[in-house]
């Protein structure tokens, strides 16, 4: 079917038009909506537009009689879907994990409610630390995003969470010191792991390899990242795709507390129900 007839049939069932038709429109509108949203500020969101204008141009070359061009832009709108789901893969991968993140399945996996506040102090003071003497540091928070394959790319610590042995990983010419640290809750998982890096063309040239990696493993997961620079000792932050720099002892403690979920924690027991503790 092509776009002619496409449209012709949208007008034959236009006195046809009920209340389930409206409820799918809206859906679409909704589906389309929730695409440029997520493709905001990316690649993608120009390869989208250019789409659009050729969907528009197949109709035009259709409707003033160009056969041949007709012809050939409505095989390649046929294929679309495939050639939509190849490039916009990442992107895909993006809103699925979003919807596997859903605060739904978080409240019926009944996570054990823990006690974090030593984490939080150990890490605030070791970035503290490295942001006033100017070391590097790449500190990745994996969250429900699972990171295995960045893990084993580096040398597994599995280690539990000090001030002083974040601040040796990351001291001037150690081994790891140029590599990213994994931490997921309680421990450090590994470091002198690789990350992928950000191809963002809106990123300051100032920024180097940390904060473009920093914000590389942000775009594909819903990891936290805090960046230590090495230059100036600016903290920032990747997460979701955004960076945020220049953190503040107090900004630095909020930022810790949403990756820990402490203010979360703290309403849930407010509200009630079963509530886990870490013994000790």
């Amino acid at each position: 079917m092509n776009l002619t007839e496409i449209f012709e049939k949208i007008s034959n069932n236009g006195l046809n038009f009920t209340l389930l038709d409206l409820v799918d429109i809206l859906l679409i509108a909704v589906a389309v909506y929730g695409l440029l949203k997520l493709t905001r500020k990316t690649r993608a969101s120009q390869v989208l537009k250019g789409l659009g204008l050729f969907i528009v141009l197949a109709f035009a070359c259709e409707s003033i009689g160009l056969s041949a061009m007709s012809w050939v832009l409505n095989k390649f709108i046929e294929a679309g879907l495939i050639i939509i789901i190849i490039i916009f893969q990442p992107e895909i991968r993006r809103a699925l994990e979003h919807m596997g993140r859903n605060k739904l399945f978080a409240m019926v996996s009944g996570t054990e409610i823990k006690d974090f506040s030593r984490e939080i102090e150990e890490i605030e003071r070791a970035v503290l630390n490295m942001s006033k003497h100017k070391v590097g540091a790449l500190i990745v928070f994996e969250n429900q995003t699972g990171l295995q394959d960045v893990i084993e790319s580096g040398q597994l610590v599995d280690a539990r969470i000090t001030s002083e042995l974040l601040e040796n990983i990351f001291f001037h010419n150690a081994p790891l010191h140029d590599g990213a640290m994994i931490i997921k809750e309680d421990r450090i998982v590994a470091a002198g792991c690789f990350l992928p890096l950000s191809d963002n063309r809106n990123l300051s040239s100032e920024l180097g390899t940390r904060h473009r990696a920093g914000l590389g493993i942000s775009e594909v997961s819903d990891a936290h990242i805090l960046i230590v620079s090495e230059e100036n000792g600016v903290i920032s932050l990747a997460h979701e795709g955004n960076l945020t720099r220049y953190l503040d002892i107090k900004s630095l403690h909020e930022v810790l507390e949403e990756i820990y979920h402490v203010k979360e924690r703290s309403a849930r027991r407010l509200i009630g129900g079963k509530v886990w503790k870490r013994n000790g």
